[in-house]
């Protein structure tokens, strides 16, 4: 398969070179990723600068590689676009550094990526990793985004489906398997807000995020319990329950 590899942690990121090596072994890989770091930029495109497309050598990576000074999005535009002549098969969306479960989804500039993918009528996989006090496994995530590539290309490739894969940070043994879910609900950020001490300005900065039960049957409550999850999603945010009640609203 011919696979194109964006990200939002960067071109330099490591997530992204594991996977890239992992993948470039049996499949065609182009690798299209942020210059820099452009983690929660959603759906977020360019459209006020230009931007700066470099090809790049990545050491130890065969794949050919491109930096682009946008935003994640941008590099699915532009990769598509501009960049691959020949018809990709899929695009994969990751490693990312920390999950994106729940409704982290919608800030996730991992997961825009590969919803942009689909619409261009491609199907897409995202890939994140659990973060735990800085320490992290891309090889597992890599290893398993893998295998689900392969055990169900044929059904994704055919439906142009999107599929968010979120891995927790565990030993190999210790994954107890992988799970089929919804995402999990909200959880809340907090931030600490300080006086600058200029003309009443505040500072304010994330600190972290409150505490939260998940609820059973979700990404997040099966990742706590040591279960790989796999989400399927879509971007028509429409809500189709609603559409003839808000009709006779009318």
């Amino acid at each position: 398969m011919r696979i194109l590899l964006v990200n939002d942690d960067g071109i330099h990121s490591e997530g992204i070179h594991i996977l890239a090596r992992t993948l470039e072994k049996d499949h065609e890989v182009i690798i299209v990723a942020p210059e820099e770091q452009r983690s929660a930029q959603s759906q977020a495109i360019t459209i006020e600068k230009d931007i700066i497309v470099k090809e790049v050598k990545l050491k130890g990576i065969t794949s050919k590689a491109y930096s682009i000074s946008g935003t994640p999005v941008d590099c699915v535009r532009i990769a598509l676009d501009k960049l691959i002549e020949k018809p990709v098969d899929l695009v994969i969306s990751g490693i990312n550094r920390g999950l994106n479960a729940g409704m982290d989804i919608l800030y996730s500039g991992t997961v825009s990526a590969a919803i942009e993918a689909n619409m261009y009528n491609l199907p897409a996989m995202a890939l994140s990793t659990e973060l735990i006090d800085d320490k992290i496994d891309y090889h597992l995530a890599a290893k398993y985004g893998k295998y689900i590539l392969e055990k169900s290309k044929e059904y994704f490739i055919r439906n142009n489906i999107i599929l968010s894969v979120n891995t927790p940070y565990l030993d190999g043994k210790e994954i107890k398997g992988i799970k089929v879910c919804k995402i999990g609900g909200v959880i809340y950020d907090y931030y600490v807000m300080e006086d600058n001490g200029n003309k009443g300005e505040k500072i304010l900065k994330l600190e972290g995020r409150k505490d939260v039960e998940f609820e059973e049957g979700t990404d997040r409550f099966y990742l706590s319990q040591g279960y790989i999850t796999i989400t399927p999603l879509h971007y028509d945010l429409t809500n189709f329950n609603l559409l003839k009640e808000v009709e006779n609203w009318i």
